[in-house]
């Protein structure tokens, strides 16, 4: 039963794919127009559009040929048709006279359009009246570009506390649109608005904003446009005009001013944008003293005396305001001697500690240097000897005893002894003695005298102490 129903369903689908089938041979048999889909063009330039009609059964009768043009969807004008009798024909009067046949035959009638405008864009189609087929076309778009015409610049304000446009930055008449950036070292921010042209084009503005301050007088605002016709961003940097009240001080007052001082100066140094208008020069007790002269924002003393001793005040004017600074100025007898002033001693101060700094360096590199030697080398002291109790180093603690008087035995030719009181051995030579008990004398040597021979006595055993026990340790290697 199931498989009944797959044959049922196969057998009417077959019908459905065979018309699908004709169909899509009919359509590829009917493209027998070749076109260029899609051109780009610039106004003011030419473009070919191109169209050939191919038969591959040569059964087909070309009649004639048109270009139709489509600007917008449901409007076709015929702007060129061609006739192997009557010729030519131009009978859009917009495009007569930029419009000609390339080739002057059915088979190939593509055709040029010079002087471009931006109106020119849309589709057009090359339509053949055939026999027996009926028409055959193909159309091609045409995309007109426009670069765009790129411009900043900047709006001069006045500092205040609302934001306001301090720049502009503008791309006109491009197709596509173009994209505006900004690239700012203040704060701020920007606003962007499009105007469609006429002739399809489109200009797009951006304005930037922000509260001017006087500090910002000078900054850089840098524009950037990237568009589709332009092979790299468009970059313009501009720099804010912020205009402002001057601000006004007073420099060159040293506090040394002395009679018979020569061309003493004072500077009115003004912060201000536009430039000022005028800079004068008073003092607070009226006109200026006779040896004082004055040009422009500097005012220099020729010989110092008692008449500048007063305060001297500067004004400075612009179209925003005016601001004024004074100081006064103490002149005395004589000169007082000039001191190391503040820079001076802290140049000393920085070398004195650099020198401090680099001394503590060696020093520390010294050290490391003598514990890394003392850590590779041999020992330098002789270790102490181990405690223990109950052992000889108990003798330390005990006071020490005169030793018993003995009567002395008598001596053996060839016996050797020391004097108590004496560094020097004694010998006895069969009854006679040397050194210290021969009359005090050097000891003689004796030539048959030969302390390894077996009749000389051994020396008096130490101690009954232990090996383990003494006090003496162990001998060291190093």
């Amino acid at each position: 039963m199931a498989r009944h129903d797959a044959h049922a369903g196969l057998l009417l689908l077959l019908p459905a794919a065979a018309v699908l089938l004709l169909c899509a041979r009919q359509g590829v048999g009917a493209q027998k127009v070749r076109v260029e889909e899609e051109l780009e063009a610039y106004p003011n330039e030419s473009v070919d559009l191109r169209c050939q009609f191919i038969d591959g059964g040569g059964r087909t009768k070309l009649t004639q040929v048109s270009w139709i043009w489509e600007p917008i969807d449901g409007q076709r004008d015929n702007i060129a048709v061609y006739h192997p009798e009557y010729g030519q024909s131009f009978p859009n009067l917009s495009f007569k006279d930029r419009v000609v046949f390339l080739h002057n035959n059915l088979e190939n009638p593509s055709i040029r359009i010079s002087d471009l405008r931006m109106s020119d864009a849309g589709r057009y189609t090359c339509e053949y009246a055939t026999y027996p087929s009926g028409n055959e076309q193909g159309t091609s778009t045409l995309v007109m570009l426009a670069k765009p015409k790129n411009s900043a610049k900047v709006v001069t304000v006045q500092a205040g506390t609302k934001a306001v446009v301090v720049a502009q930055c503008e791309a006109a008449d491009a197709k596509p649109a173009a994209a505006i950036k900004w690239l700012a070292s203040v704060g701020g921010n920007h606003s962007t608005s499009t105007v469609n042209g006429p002739d399809g084009t489109v200009t797009v503005r951006s304005e930037y904003r922000l509260v001017p301050t006087p500090a910002d007088d000078g900054r850089e605002l840098t524009c950037m446009v990237d568009q589709r016709t332009q092979d790299r961003t468009w970059v313009h940097m501009l720099r804010l005009s912020v205009e402002y009240p001057p601000s006004v001080s007073i420099e060159g007052y040293d506090q040394n001013w002395f009679v018979g001082r020569q061309d003493a100066t004072l500077v009115c140094a003004a912060n201000t944008n536009p430039p000022p208008t005028a800079i004068t020069w008073t003092t607070a007790s009226g006109p200026l003293p006779d040896t004082v002269e004055v040009d422009a924002n500097k005012l220099t003393v020729r010989n110092v005396d008692d008449a500048v001793n007063t305060t001297f005040i500067c004004e400075v004017r612009n179209k925003h305001g005016v601001a004024k600074h004074q100081i006064t100025i103490l002149v005395t007898e004589k000169e007082r001697p000039v001191s190391s002033g503040p820079a001076t001693g802290a140049i000393i101060g920085g070398i004195l500690g650099a020198l401090a700094v680099l001394g503590a360096i060696v020093g520390l590199i010294f050290f490391i240097r003598r514990r890394q030697d003392d850590a590779e080398g041999p020992p330098k002291h002789k270790p102490p000897p181990p405690l223990k109790s109950g052992g000889s180093t108990e003798l330390f603690n005990k006071p020490l005893e005169p030793p018993a008087a003995t009567e002395m035995a008598p001596l053996s030719p060839g016996d050797v002894y020391y004097e108590p009181t004496g560094s020097e051995p004694v010998r006895n030579n069969g009854g006679e003695t040397s050194g210290a008990l021969n009359g005090g004398g050097p000891p003689l040597p004796d030539d048959d005298y030969d302390l390894s021979s077996a009749d000389h006595h051994e020396p008096a055993p130490a101690a009954n102490i232990a090996r383990g026990e003494s006090f003496v340790s162990p001998a060291m290697y190093v």
